[in-house]
């Protein structure tokens, strides 16, 4: 167990090059949570993070592939984070629109998205919506990746821009990833500033608590799902950019890579705390890189560390039960017991 726990360990940070890797992985992870939060706060339950990462990150490369010759990298690079934002927030728009002017029926969902015989008996439909449009944006990635693939015939993009490095996020101090620190450091704050301070962080919550309630003290719910979601996923959509922009250069239908689900985990366990939400992010990607160490020095198989987390994170969401529960035996129990014997 010591040389399991010492391998998690140097995996992770063994390095300062690990150490920026994890970095970077765990700055990635905390914006889409952070992102999510704004809806999840509103009892939308957004499960559509992918499919906005995905969508932010195809306008990132198309940015970088079709602007990246012509343009300075400072503005290609703000160009970069309000298309990558746009992009997600109009994403994000559909299910939110249909949400908050038709509740998401199935036979809605089913018309737009081209599934027939799908039904679902939920209030909170756009779950159902927003987890399909995920599939849709793999498509739309799937169709640029045969537009963009270099070189022909090869299926897959390339690192965009190699030579010139164009679009590709600046290094700060020396540290490639250091913007993206940044830049998620200042959404942040941004969000929890926006939730705790503002009136529409309060609107928000009272549409989450009580639609009707809201109603009665005169907020505009339909406004406040629309406006609500299209900042959820505008925020999704730029860590679509500091993927492909501040990380992996390239874009490919894996280029979420399951983030957006292991997101909806961060929030929920980090009870839509943002700060709170830089500890749990900071922990689950700690044991995933330390558990790709781990895997490969003790020659298991690829999924190795997909497992370690998983149980994990089974325990860890186990335990969320018994905090919030508690099992009591009341004296209306007990007598009835004593009565009955």
């Amino acid at each position: 167990p010591v040389a399991v726990y010492a391998g998690i360990i140097s995996g992770a940070v063994g390095s300062g090059r690990r150490a920026w890797v994890t970095i970077r992985e765990m700055v990635t992870l905390l914006v889409i949570a952070v992102g999510l939060t704004p809806a999840f706060k509103m009892k939308f339950w957004n499960l559509g993070g992918e499919g906005q990462i995905l969508i932010g990150g195809a306008a990132t490369a198309a940015v970088m592939i079709y602007l990246g010759p012509v343009l300075q990298d400072w503005l290609l690079f703000i160009i970069i984070l309000i298309v990558s934002a746009l992009s997600g927030m109009l994403w994000g728009l559909l299910p939110a629109f249909f949400k908050a002017h038709f509740n998401t029926n199935e036979s809605l969902f089913t018309l737009m998205m081209n599934y027939a015989f799908f039904k679902a008996h939920f209030n909170t439909n756009e779950s159902l919506f927003t987890l399909m449009m995920n599939y849709v944006a793999m498509q739309i990635v799937t169709f640029c990746i045969v537009l963009w693939e270099n070189p022909k015939g090869s299926n897959h993009v390339g690192v965009i821009n190699q030579r010139t490095k164009a679009g590709w996020f600046p290094s700060f101090t020396g540290q490639d990833y250091m913007i993206d620190v940044i830049l998620v450091t200042a959404i942040t704050v941004l969000v929890f500033a926006y939730l705790r301070y503002t009136k529409q962080g309060y609107e928000l919550q009272v549409v989450g608590e009580s639609v009707n309630t809201a109603r009665y003290a005169g907020i505009d719910v339909k406004r406040v799902i629309v406006r609500t979601m299209m900042i959820s996923s505008a925020i999704c959509g730029i860590a679509g950019a500091i993927i492909v922009g501040g990380a992996s250069h390239t874009i490919s239908t894996a280029t979420a890579g399951g983030r957006g689900f292991t997101a909806i985990i961060v929030a929920w366990m980090s009870q839509f705390n943002p700060f709170a939400m830089v500890l749990v992010s900071s922990f689950l990607t700690f044991m995933q890189e330390g558990s790709i160490q781990i895997a490969s020095q003790y020659g298991l198989n690829e999924n190795a560390s997909d497992i370690i987390t998983g149980i994990l994170l089974f325990f860890m969401i186990g335990c969320e039960f018994f905090i919030r529960y508690r099992l009591e035996i009341t004296t209306a129990v007990v007598s009835k017991a004593k009565e009955e014997k």
